[in-house]
């Protein structure tokens, strides 16, 4: 068994644990009133869990800037495909002249 599988297995265990135990506490508390308080806090922490990650995305939205529109985007590509066919086109030439020297030699 590796040790991914050992973690997963205890997970299970723990779960199914902490799943009884939640029940009996709500359904068979030992002490007056436990159960609302426990019924209270499961919905504290469900609310508080839900609106915080709400809230986790509504500052992420806020403050992330805005992606540049698709024809900016477009014409800087289009700009570095004419700077790197200008470099491509030069190099030809480059080599065209040096290959030109050879032969004249």
């Amino acid at each position: 068994m590796s040790k991914d599988q050992l973690i997963g297995v205890l997970l299970m265990i723990v779960s199914a644990i902490i799943i009884v135990v939640y029940i009996w506490l709500v359904l068979f508390p030992p002490y007056e009133n436990l159960d609302i308080l426990i019924l209270k806090i499961t919905g504290i922490v469900a609310v508080a869990g839900v609106f915080g990650i709400l809230g986790w995305i509504g500052y992420t939205l806020a403050t992330t800037p805005p992606p540049k529109p698709i024809e900016e985007i477009e014409k800087e590509l289009e700009e570095e495909l004419k700077k790197l066919e200008r470099e491509v086109k030069s190099e030809k030439e480059q080599e065209g002249e040096k290959k030109e020297e050879k032969t004249t030699q």
